[in-house]
């Protein structure tokens, strides 16, 4: 009897050992996590001297964080891995920025847009190159961003033959990598199901992607329903290349936050925002470290006695200079530095670590550039850098250049006081590919009337502080806006700077050769859209013909070649040696100022102006008359009495 009384506690306090085990909290998990890494493998030179991020210091930090955490440790990438140094010249042939992100030890990451820069086939190229290295690889999720097939476009929509192959190949490549919706990681006994999407912004941003668009939280619902089916998962993760801002109605990782029950974290990329603290929303935290590597994330979690997501520790380490290059990620970065000598610079009689100028100051830097509406050094030594290589490539046969702009949204890094390399030219304008396939947007001409011009920098001032990679800065024309005034007339002045500094008045119906970028060049003609069609810009060709296909309007090299963006800023930068004084503060070529005066307010009104002043005086009249006649009314109602 004894013993049956001590057998049935025996079982009793196993019992409750198990009830209570099964109520712990969990031990704490972290998550390793970065986002728009952009091809950075090496330090970038910030002004003030010193330098950030890179993937040499970047795994330092991964292993150090790795060494010390206290329980299971994921590391994961929001996308945008690609486009923007040199190295991502090799991209569709040696997949360098993903067999970095596998021998740095990441687990996850997924497509962001600028994945997309070399379109679909390059994609596709890029994953197979991958596969071919044999080295070890992250897995990749994607839930939202299909190649195009005659199932998921509108039905009105033509996809051709060219398109159809292309789209296969691409998802050839998806199936032979294993791209999946969704993934689960198990370690130490924590499942972490993590899935992937990319935004309507993002998907915005690469037009020539060949892509197929779900809303995303439309696909995160679909999603997060199979996770809860059939991942078992304790922790749901989305890679979202969508990003926040701070207008809600655009904070896009917000909003999907919102809509979606059940994602306990988003790692947020495509706007390369900084997140000092997590945004919690619907009880998901969305957090986000910032582009370039600048920053790694650190995010631990736990569960509490409920299960609920428990934020344990959120921090941004620093990438700066006191954390040590790793020897082995050095020694693989020189290994693709190689590469990319062999296969991209040779062709341009240029050396990566080539010392182009010496700038004697600092230009604005990259995290700074285009915050406010003004005129920007920078800017301008890019603009002139384009007439100087138009110039160059034209030779007996140059046409004049009336107006070269660049736009913000193009412009990807800056320079720091000191020498500045061929790597460093190429930072700044580092996006795109050409007609020919390789790397670099090359540089078109197009041609706009006097009158369109001012819609340019009316867009410029109205549209710019809604959107601000649409700030413009140029060479060739002056243009002055009064930020008081009224939306889409806020351009007071406008006028051509001729090479000698005389000031020219715009003639409306003249057409003007204008050098800017391709995929600037295909946004000009976007200016309709964004203006709700009150402003117009339609790019020609030299005989007045509107422009259908932007690249029929690249300017060639002699030789054949495209003349790239980042080319033109290089060999500019050589023929200086010594970038001059004057490009150490704005110029005046973009006056902007604030101001109430009515002088001001209302000198040279467009049409759009003297609309809204009409309807304004045709109300003020209606509001008067009505006043009138109910006046009129009581006095003789009070007659009759």
């Amino acid at each position: 009897m004894k013993r049956l009384a001590a057998l049935l506690a025996l079982c009793l306090l196993l019992l409750s050992c198990l009830v209570l085990a099964a109520d712990a909290p969990q031990a704490p998990v972290t998550i390793l996590f970065t986002h728009d890494t952009h091809s950075h493998f090496l330090p970038s030179a910030e002004t003030g001297g010193g330098q950030s991020g890179g993937y040499t210091r970047l795994y330092t930090l991964l292993e150090q964080q790795r060494a010390a955490a206290p329980g299971a440790v994921i590391t994961l990438d929001g996308g945008d891995f690609s486009m923007g140094t040199l190295f991502q010249t090799v991209y569709t042939t040696e997949a360098a920025e993903l067999r970095m992100l596998g021998a740095m030890g990441y687990d996850v990451t997924t497509f962001g847009n600028h994945e997309y820069d070399f379109r679909a086939q390059g994609l596709a190229d890029m994953l197979n190159a991958a596969l071919d290295s044999g080295d070890p690889l992250p897995a990749i999720v994607q839930g939202n961003y299909r190649p195009l097939t005659t199932q998921n476009t509108d039905g009105n929509t033509e996809i051709s033959d060219d398109t159809l192959s292309v789209s296969a190949a691409v998802q050839s490549a998806l199936d032979r990598y294993g791209v999946t919706d969704y993934t689960v990681i198990e370690r130490d006994g924590v499942r972490f199901a993590i899935f992937g999407l990319l935004g309507e912004d993002a998907d915005a941003c690469a037009p020539m992607s060949g892509m197929a668009f779900e809303p995303i939280a439309d696909a995160a619902q679909r999603i997060v329903a199979d996770i809860e089916q059939n991942a078992d998962a304790d922790y749901v993760i989305c890679l979202s290349h969508s990003g926040t801002s701070s207008d809600p109605g655009k904070s896009e990782d917000q909003l999907l936050a919102r809509a979606v029950d059940g994602i306990d974290v988003i790692i947020s990329g495509h706007t390369h925002t900084t997140l000092a603290e997590p945004i919690v929303e619907n009880g998901t935290l969305i957090v986000s470290a910032g582009e370039y590597t600048q920053n790694l994330g650190v995010l631990t979690l736990s569960k509490d006695a409920d299960g609920e997501t428990v934020l344990e520790n959120y921090q941004l380490i620093p990438v700066d200079e006191t954390v040590a290059d790793d020897p082995g990620m050095l020694e693989l970065t020189e290994q693709f530095k190689q590469t990319v000598q062999e296969q991209y610079l040779d062709a341009y009689d240029m050396e990566f670590d080539e010392v182009l100028a010496e700038a004697p100051f600092d230009f604005t830097p990259i995290s700074e550039f285009g915050l406010t509406p003004g005129e920007d050094p920078l800017g301008n030594l890019i603009a002139d850098s384009y007439i100087h290589a138009v110039r160059e490539a034209e030779g007996d046969d140059y046409i004049p250049v009336d107006f070269a702009v660049v736009a913000t949204g193009v412009i990807r890094g800056s320079f720091a006081q000191g020498d500045i390399t061929v790597s460093d030219a190429f930072n700044v304008s580092s996006l795109g590919s050409g007609a020919d396939g390789t790397p670099g947007y090359p540089l078109i001409a197009v041609y706009v009337t006097g009158r369109e011009l001012r819609d340019a920098f009316e867009v410029d001032a109205s549209v710019s502080p809604l959107m601000p990679a649409a700030r413009l800065y140029g060479a060739g024309m002056h243009w002055e806006f009064n930020t008081r005034r009224m939306i889409f007339n806020k351009v007071t002045d406008a006028w051509q700077v001729l090479e000698d500094g005389t000031a020219v008045p715009l003639e409306d119906d003249r057409l003007y050769r204008v050098i800017t970028g391709l995929y600037s060049g295909q946004m000009l003609g976007t200016v309709n859209a964004q203006s709700f069609g009150l402003l117009t810009v339609s790019p020609r060709k030299a005989d007045g013909s509107e422009v259908t296909d932007f690249e029929q309007c690249i300017v060639y090299n002699p030789d054949g070649t495209e003349v790239k963006e980042w080319f033109a800023l290089a060999s500019y930068l050589r023929a200086l040696e010594v970038v001059p004084d004057r490009y150490a503060a704005p110029e005046g070529r973009k006056v902007v100022y604030s101001s109430l005066n009515p002088v001001d307010l209302f000198k040279n009104p467009n049409w759009i102006t003297l609309t809204v002043l009409g309807l304004a005086l045709v109300l003020i009249a209606v509001i008067v008359l009505i006043v009138l006649l109910i006046r009129r009314r009581r006095r003789r109602s009070r007659s009759r009495l």
